[in-house]
């Protein structure tokens, strides 16, 4: 099996490869931006790939001839979306298009990495049937490539939508949240983290064995792949002091207006994990499972 992969610089793009490298009879294509940040170079292949360029999309998959795609490269800085909205489009947008014209002339399974954004939070947790809403110029560049793939004639997609993604991994671009409240508990440092907000932290190597599953099951439509326990945005932060035994004193709580962010944040998603579960057989860590193996990953 032969699969390529967007954005194999980024948390969810690395952890694929890890996983995908150590996979029996399958030839993998990392491919992103600029120079390759995986130190390990067995297993796979890497060629940088702007995926914004018609052209570079169908070079290389021409050349390599895919079964599948997996389609992790985005614009998800949620604030920036609103002032770079050309950019938002064409990263978030036109790359789908793109890339589903060209896995259709090779008859690729082509799976596209997407959102909780994509509804409003006011009726969380959500199934793959309800009905989506956004409220960012981010959600919405998220809905309407998933609408490219829902009204093609072309079937063979999935789309994986997750949640707060959060791990560990080297040459890191940014930070996530998890990491960040870990480094800021303990330096003691305050932390104004708000109550209003309710998500389902997802570690990455969660959501890549989700991708990977999809794939190797060929499975079609919209599948969730967050982790398995909803809650509070100031919860998950006191779990991740509880958990390290770091003091709590530094934490105030706070509401979402304050932020005065550009971005509207949906309050309360989550999803309901059901039809991964049974389909996928996708099994997702909990929080504090999740951070006992990222301090197997993080250097000394």
């Amino acid at each position: 099996m032969k699969i390529l992969v967007t954005g194999s610089n980024g948390l969810l793009g690395q952890k694929l490869i890890h996983l995908l490298r150590s996979r029996e009879a399958v030839e993998v294509l990392a491919t992103s931006s600029g120079e390759n940040r995986i130190s390990a170079n067995k297993g796979y292949t890497y060629r940088s790939l702007d995926v914004t360029s018609e052209a570079e999309v169908n070079t290389v998959i021409e050349e390599f001839k895919p079964d599948a795609i997996i389609h992790t490269a985005a614009l998800t800085i949620v604030d920036l979306c609103e002032t770079e909205k050309e950019k938002c489009h064409a990263l978030n947008v036109q790359s789908v298009v793109y890339l589903l014209v060209a896995a259709q002339r090779i008859n690729a399974h082509f799976i596209h990495v997407s959102t909780d954004f994509v509804f409003n939070g006011e009726n969380g947790p959500y199934s793959e049937e309800d009905e989506p809403d956004p409220l960012s110029e981010y959600a919405r560049s998220k809905y309407k490539a998933e609408q490219i793939l829902i009204k093609s004639e072309y079937k063979n997609w999935s789309i994986a939508r997750t949640i707060i993604l959060y791990g560990y991994t080297e040459n890191m671009s940014r930070s996530n949240v998890v990491l960040w409240a870990r480094e800021t508990l303990r330096k003691g440092g305050p932390m104004n983290i708000v109550n209003d907000q309710f998500r389902a932290p997802t570690l990455a190597e969660d959501l890549a064995m989700g991708c990977w599953l999809i794939a190797e099951k060929k499975a079609k439509g919209i599948f969730h792949l967050s982790g398995p326990e909803t809650m509070s945005v100031i919860e998950m932060v006191r779990r991740i002091a509880r958990y390290y035994e770091f003091s709590e004193e530094g934490i105030t709580e706070i509401d979402t207006s304050s932020l005065r962010q550009p971005a509207k944040r949906p309050p309360h998603t989550g999803f309901v994990l059901d039809k991964a579960r049974k389909i996928l057989d996708y099994n997702p860590h909990t929080l504090e499972e999740g951070l006992a193996l990222i301090d197997e990953q993080l250097p000394l």
